[in-house]
């Protein structure tokens, strides 16, 4: 109504009408008195609201019409929170191996090597979505690199395609993850398959909720009981001490190249949170406070990272297990597996999450009523995709009971590129015909360049050290108890 333009004329007023309006004037009239106050702070309020939508509405933050889903809830702490629990999440409980195989220097080197590495990647990242705020997944982004060459059909299933199974494979390793802690609560007393359907149960229950803003929440109690989990691990191996002084400073003997590979596979996986950067700046209230979110999560992974790769090394040595909280007494891993369950659970539902939104914008994409609001048909289509995928996962889960090899595997195939390949070619992409002006330019082009390179290598080596460390494990077997 507001577009439409006045009225010519208006109906006469009544007596009633002119008498009514008579009384009012005497009192709003004056300037003090409070039905003109109120009258006042009423229009400044509304006049307030409009100008700052109009100013949202100008630096492109979306606004929402009463009953839709509102997809741009975020602020930048509940999206460094969310970050933070799918990322600080199993990757950390393998860290301590690492270390074990390649040494403690070579290993915090590398760990500080590719934190930095990571977090530049997802600024490059953040950049490359402004360039092209259509982005919603790392898939839209593969889809948009493949149009700029005439091949956007290919671009957009191919990375739908990469995009969706990678997340599969990080829910499945959740699932292992959620085995492997039942088990150790309940001293093995219930079978491998049981304890997979009541976590693959759990895991489609909690990603029923359409939106990440309700995740938040929960990302906070992950953080924490992560947190916990690995300090009293740290603190119960200090005090027992099983090996202590028998760590090594360098690479131990005989170490294998497939070894070593895996281990920086491990460490990549650990990082490799950046699949679900691109959902993440959709669902913020202002993208351009992507960076802020992006800071605190860099800033406590690589120190949570190195404190407890270091501390839980030093102590057990060359004995230390993978995940890491198993390295302490049985009673002690009981309780940080215990503590450990929300960190379990909520990382793989948002990775569940993240793959599920992206299949039902997809299915809905020429539909959008259902995208944006709860009809039956939506909420029948979003319940069936996240039990799905979860069931997916479930078989996977139980098909590589490896945890390190999983791990390695996820990472060679798809984070690898995720992480640092497609970064180094989104760089290279928004800056075309500027690769050389300036020195700044040039060593730019070189970083971008030697990360494109580098996630390639690690996918083609990694994926065969993952595989043939898989072939030769004999510590567990497939669908068994």
């Amino acid at each position: 109504m507001a577009n439409q333009p006045y009225p010519n004329h208006f109906p006469a007023s009544t007596k009633a009408d002119v008498e009514k309006r008579e009384v009012t004037t005497d009192d709003t009239s004056r300037p003090d008195s409070p039905s003109a106050r109120k009258s006042t702070d009423e229009l400044t309020a509304t006049a307030l609201d409009d100008g700052k939508k109009e100013d949202e509405a100008l630096a492109g933050i979306p606004t929402v019409a009463s009953g839709e889903v509102d997809y741009h809830s975020m602020n930048w702490w509940q999206c460094g929170m969310i970050m933070i629990a799918e990322t600080i999440s199993l990757g950390i409980l393998s860290l301590p191996s690492v270390l074990a195989n390649v040494g403690l220097i070579p290993g915090v080197i590398l760990l500080i090597g590719l934190g930095v590495m990571s977090s530049y990647s997802g600024y490059v990242m953040y950049q490359f979505r402004q360039a092209y705020p259509q982005i919603h997944s790392m898939a839209d982004s593969i889809e948009v690199l493949f149009s700029l060459v005439g091949m956007k059909r290919f671009g957009r299933e191919f990375g739908a395609g990469a995009y969706i199974i990678f997340l599969v494979f990080c829910m499945a390793s959740h699932i292992l993850t959620w085995i492997i802690c039942l088990q150790t609560l309940s001293s093995h007393s219930v079978c491998n398959i049981v304890w997979g359907v009541v976590g693959m149960a759990v895991f489609w229950v909690l990603d029923i909720p359409r939106t990440c803003k309700k995740m938040s929440y929960m990302s906070i109690a992950s953080f924490a009981s992560i947190t916990i989990a690995v300090v009293i691990t740290m603190v119960a191996v200090g005090v027992e001490k099983p090996a202590h002084n028998q760590y090594s400073l360098w690479p131990k003997p005989g170490l294998k190249f497939r070894e070593a590979f895996l281990s920086i596979a491990n460490i990549l996986f650990a990082y490799g949170g950046h699949v679900a950067f691109f959902g993440f700046m959709a669902e913020l209230r202002d993208p351009r406070d992507f960076p802020k979110s992006l800071a605190l999560l860099q800033t406590c992974d690589i120190t949570m990272y190195i404190i407890v790769a270091i501390v839980i090394y030093i102590y057990t040595g060359a004995t230390v297990k993978s995940p890491a909280l198993s390295s302490a007494g049985v009673l002690v891993s009981k309780i940080a597996f215990g503590i450990a369950i929300p960190t379990i659970i909520i990382a793989g539902v948002i990775f569940g999450h993240v793959a599920s939104k992206y299949i039902f914008n997809r299915i809905f994409a020429r539909h959008p009523h259902h995208i944006n609001t709860r009809t039956r048909t939506a909420t029948i289509s979003w319940l069936s995709i996240t039990l799905l995928l979860w069931v997916i996962a479930f078989i996977i889960a139980l098909s590589i009971p490896f945890f390190n090899e999983l791990l390695g595997l996820v990472s060679s195939l798809f984070a690898s590129w995720f992480t640092f390949g497609l970064p180094g070619i989104f760089w290279l992409c928004i800056n075309k015909g500027r690769w050389t002006k300036g020195y700044g330019k040039v060593l730019l082009t070189l970083v971008n360049g030697g990360m494109m390179v580098c996630g390639a290598a690690i996918c083609v080596i990694g994926v065969y050290a993952s595989g043939t460390s898989i072939r030769e494990n004999t510590t567990a077997k497939s669908w068994s108890c």
